[in-house]
């Protein structure tokens, strides 16, 4: 058996790969077999910014950054929008867990984000 950890999509995958027994012809050597399993998320870096609040915003689910609704210095009121993410096919507000100025956007629209990923902070 072979371990190789592999990333589809942005999602990181522990494989392991058994290998059959071969005859010596490749047509009837039997086909190699995969169980994936997810593997613990890895951090994507942090980006700079301009000055981090002491709130976070943090993504709900995994995706793509498709939108952001709101700006630096903006005042934002709880359950407001701050930044859209796309997952399957869905866009999903992830919005603010209460009122406060927006303090910085650590993201970019067309981003990859984990679960949990800060996407920007308040004041």
């Amino acid at each position: 058996m072979k371990n190789y950890t592999i990333t589809v999509n942005g999602n990181v995958y522990d494989v392991v790969v058994e290998e059959g027994a071969s005859t010596g012809a490749p047509a009837a050597a039997p086909a190699p077999r995969a169980a994936a399993a997810p593997a613990a998320p890895k951090a994507a870096a942090p980006k700079a910014s301009g000055g981090a609040g002491s709130i976070k915003v943090e993504a709900g689910a995994a995706g793509k950054v498709f939108k952001i609704e709101a700006k630096v210095g903006q005042a934002v009121k709880a359950g407001d929008a701050v930044v859209i993410i796309e997952a399957m096919k869905m866009e999903i507000p992830v919005v603010a867990p209460q009122d406060g100025t927006v303090a910085s956007i650590d993201v970019a629209v067309g981003d990859s984000i984990e679960a949990g990923a800060v996407l920007a902070t308040m004041n």
